[in-house]
């Protein structure tokens, strides 16, 4: 069926004015002019939206979430729950990035793909990591190179502890031979083959990371850090990582985004080499505070959205070699967020072409009925 998005200003995630998108199935097929009265007259199905006052972006890009939940570092009863895919439209979320963490003894790799695999049947993009914390990695086969080249869903390996008194961080040679085996699957496979890496407040920080671009022929966009705002040596440490060729990630725990992007960025950080995440389900962390970050940044601390809306979007679209995502370009997939223009307010969401959200409200889809569940949270 078509989609006719109309009188909205699209961010791309650059901005393209006030235009028209059409968007076939799950994709976009034009953006500009577009004359709604010609579609009519087509046997298809057409539905019209009218985005009059309302900005048009790419849908949002979680590159890190605990899909199974997290915790239960406190015992059983602090283990978090499962995401849903409420959770994730509900916040502007329509493709995710699903790992485990600490636990990879009562939540594993087979359930955690699983869980992928219902959000991708429910109509969202989801992917993930294998492994975890430890070293060597949790596998399906054998080892990472062949998890990434065989399973559609695993697009590399993370998150891997450094610098964190959970888990010891492994000798370098290790490090390295994990990384590299990453990296062949990913170029076997089309796919990113980077590792994710959780850093904590060690004071090691990121130094292993850089003893291994300097002592191995690692080319440095395979390593992507999360968690990089834990302190102001570690900030100063990532942006020299960005400046050798990776990417790194801030997570939105701490719900203080936008003055971390404002230190990084005065500290000579690389904007285009930037991401942001939920770390959900941790304590802490949740699919809301991302979208409430993204509008914290814009609405209340006033930086650019043509600056900020990519660190949600496109950048991790880059680091994960998504190419159809975090975008709004002919050819994309139809992955939408429609704001109103003053309040941020969600009008639309619509995934890979899906509606979830229409008129500021929750719908489920099945297949043959649609129905209003909730009104989305003011």
């Amino acid at each position: 069926m078509f989609k006719l998005i109309e009188n909205g200003e699209i961010y791309g995630p650059k901005s393209q004015g006030i235009q028209s998108i059409l968007l076939v199935n799950d994709k976009i097929i034009k953006i500009g002019d577009i004359d709604a009265t010609q579609l009519e007259q087509l046997d298809d199905e057409l539905e019209i939206i009218d985005a009059s006052g309302c900005m048009v972006l790419p849908g949002l890009i979680d590159p890190h979430e605990h899909l199974l939940g997290a915790g239960g570092e406190e015992g059983f009863t602090s283990r978090m729950p499962e995401i849903s895919v409420e959770h994730l439209v509900t916040s502007g979320i329509t493709t995710v990035v699903g790992l485990l963490g600490t636990d990879t003894s009562t939540r594993g790799l087979p359930s955690l793909l699983a869980k992928a695999q219902q959000i991708k049947s429910e109509g969202l993009s989801a992917y993930i990591y294998n492994g975890g914390f430890e070293l060597p990695p949790s596998t399906f086969f054998g080892n990472v190179t062949d998890d990434v080249v065989r399973i559609e869903e695993v697009i590399g390996t993370g998150e891997v502890a450094i610098s964190d008194y959970r888990w010891l961080d492994a000798p370098v040679y290790n490090m390295a031979k994990m990384i590299t085996e990453t990296m062949l699957g990913g170029m076997m496979s089309g796919k990113a083959g980077v590792t994710h890496f959780h850093v904590g407040d060690g004071k090691n920080r990121l130094s292993l990371l850089h003893q291994i671009l300097d002592e191995y022929e690692i080319p440095a966009h395979c390593l992507y850090p999360t968690h990089i705002t834990r302190s102001e040596k570690l900030i100063d440490e990532a942006i020299k990582l960005t400046k050798r060729g990776s990417f790194v990630d801030m997570d939105t725990v701490e719900e203080n985004i936008a003055d971390c992007m404002e230190a990084y960025q005065t500290r000579g950080g690389l904007m285009d080499r930037l991401t942001v995440s939920s770390d959900a389900h941790t304590p802490g962390g949740s699919p809301e505070k991302l979208f409430s970050q993204f509008v914290d940044c814009v609405r209340e601390h006033q930086l650019p959205l043509e600056t900020v809306l990519p660190c949600f979007t496109y950048n991790a679209s880059e680091v994960l070699k998504l190419s159809a995502k975090g975008r709004l370009e002919v050819q994309a997939d139809a992955d939408i967020l429609i704001l109103e223009n003053k309040s941020f307010e969600i009008q639309h969401v619509l995934a890979r072409g899906r509606h979830f959200v229409k008129d500021g409200q929750l719908i489920v889809n099945s297949q043959q009925t649609q129905q209003v569940k909730e009104t989305l949270p003011q």
